[in-house]
């Protein structure tokens, strides 16, 4: 079926829902895995990204987006001034990712106080993307739903006991995806939710003793 947003694009601010809204939204993901606007980042630009993506205005869209603007926001149009004003260091690079799986693709290393990650993606036309890698971990995100991602140990009753933390705070589950790296060893979920979490779910899922890091991803596209 063919949604009016796939007619006429997301509302945002131009020029290409791909190189803009996408990219934006790919930032805004990358920010929610540090908890704010990084301290530092560096950008890979892959593909269609890294040679026309200048001309588009993808570094903009990046950079605003890990400074939560969202697609429509005008700040978009000077969100490189911006950073400069605001002290974030950004770096940008025209790279090949051997692993992505689109033109419009971008990897992201960003820290913030004592938290780093990396976070791999692509933007998928439309206003659509696709995140497939978060520290290493091969994962699905799409960023249409709030989300819960935590790393855990790998261990017996784990999925259920946090599925029984979100029940208790009335979060409803719509899919949970678990990916690992090897048997017994840690794994990486992504928890979309029907609506918002609050903080204390996040922190009931991080009092858990197996449970390394825990993030709340806002809902970034329709």
């Amino acid at each position: 079926m063919v949604s009016l947003l796939d007619i006429i694009g997301p509302v945002m601010v131009g020029p290409s829902s791909s190189h803009t809204a996408g990219a934006c939204r790919l930032g805004l993901l990358a920010r929610g895995l540090v908890g704010g606007t990084p301290q530092r980042a560096h950008i890979e630009l892959h593909g269609s990204f890294a040679r026309t993506g200048e001309g588009h205005g993808t570094d903009r869209a990046i950079a605003g987006g890990l400074m939560g603007f969202r697609p429509d926001d005008d700040r978009l149009r000077s969100a490189l001034e911006i950073a400069e004003r605001e002290a974030f260091d950004y770096t940008f690079e025209k790279t090949t990712l051997d692993d992505a799986v689109h033109p419009n693709s971008a990897r992201i290393a960003l820290e913030l106080g004592g938290r780093s990650a990396s976070m791999a993606g692509s933007s998928l036309g439309g206003g659509r993307v696709l995140v497939t890698s978060v520290d290493g971990y091969a994962v699905e995100l799409t960023g249409h739903l709030p989300s819960i991602v935590l790393v855990a140990g790998d261990v017996k009753g784990s999925i259920a006991r946090i599925a029984s933390l979100l029940a208790d705070d009335g979060v409803n589950i719509a899919t949970l995806r678990l990916s690992r790296k090897q048997k017994g060893g840690d794994a990486f979920m992504v928890i979309e939710v029907d609506e918002q979490p609050d903080e204390k779910v996040r922190d009931d899922i991080r009092a858990l003793p197996w449970v390394r890091w825990a993030q709340r991803l806002d809902q970034v596209g329709a």
